[in-house]
């Protein structure tokens, strides 16, 4: 069967609450139960001192290692982007997969965090950046949650692809904890695993693009036709090619994620408490 759009809220038993009010409170009763998708970029394969178990996800795109368990209070899907080992290069990364997984584990949001090149020269590295747009300039990946014969033609609008919920909670926990966030970001992602030339820069600067990674999309748009809210926390760990004032290496994205690290993992922990259970609308 082809990839189906999901009902409204249901229990564990997909029994379906879509009356009037007392419904509405059962279902954000259930809501609160069911968990949060993280998923971990460069710099953040495990979450440190967050008792997690082990589980392995069967889907139709192939099977997902996730880690389950409770942290500031929520339940949380933990997922390593670059897998286990840390070894996926962006354009191997199986993101069908890791969607439908977390889908499959009944995520109500995912949260995800994204190392990327600063081209605005405010953009600090070390800052925490959040996109509302992106522009897509990869080339071989899976586009789509619905590729088989089996599935219906789907359009999915990404008017808003990062949800405006999301990120306005991550903003005021940001905020509250004294880090600096810049918001309404355009972020540009490209195939990978190489870096970008200064050319190519200086046309995504002039398309407006403000960051840039290998990552996000399409990731983004995956999680749009799962209709799970997603948000991406964005590290800058560098500037661009041509802004930087020396060549860019693997080594120096790492370094600048392990001190970003527990920053990051701060910000989680405060978001995850402030997160919500919202009904279906």
């Amino acid at each position: 069967m082809g990839w189906q759009h999901k009902p409204g809220c249901e229990d564990r038993e997909g029994n379906s609450f879509d009356g009037g009010e007392s419904d509405t409170i059962l279902c954000l009763r259930v809501i609160a139960t069911m968990p949060v998708g993280l998923i971990g970029g460069t710099g953040l394969s495990e979450l440190e001192g967050v008792e997690l178990e082990a589980e392995v996800v069967a889907t139709r795109f192939g099977e997902v290692a996730v880690r389950r368990g409770r942290w500031a209070g929520r339940e949380v899907v933990f997922l390593g982007r670059h897998g286990a080992d840390q070894n996926l290069a962006p354009h191997q990364i199986p993101y069908q997969a890791n969607i439908a997984a977390l889908d499959k584990l009944g995520c109500t949001h995912i949260i995800a965090t994204n190392a990327v090149g600063a081209i605005r020269q405010d953009i600090e590295p070390g800052h925490f950046a959040l996109p509302n747009q992106f522009i897509d300039f990869t080339k071989t990946r899976p586009l789509t949650l619905f590729d088989d014969t089996g599935s219906e033609t789907v359009y999915v609008d990404v008017t808003e692809p990062y949800s405006p919920q999301l990120r306005d909670l991550i903003a005021e926990q940001a905020w509250e904890l004294n880090l600096v966030i810049h918001q309404d970001i355009v972020y540009v992602c490209t195939e990978g695993p190489r870096f970008e030339t200064p050319a190519e820069i200086q046309m995504f600067a002039t398309l407006g693009g403000d960051v840039v990674g290998m990552t996000g999309v399409p990731e983004v748009v995956l999680a749009c036709e799962a209709q799970i809210p997603y948000a991406s926390i964005c590290i800058a760990t560098n500037y661009a090619a041509g802004l930087s004032a020396q060549p860019l290496t693997d080594q120096e994205v790492h370094e600048l994620m392990d001190q970003c690290r527990p920053d990051l993992l701060r910000l989680l922990e405060a978001v995850l408490s402030q997160l919500k259970p919202q009904p279906p609308t």
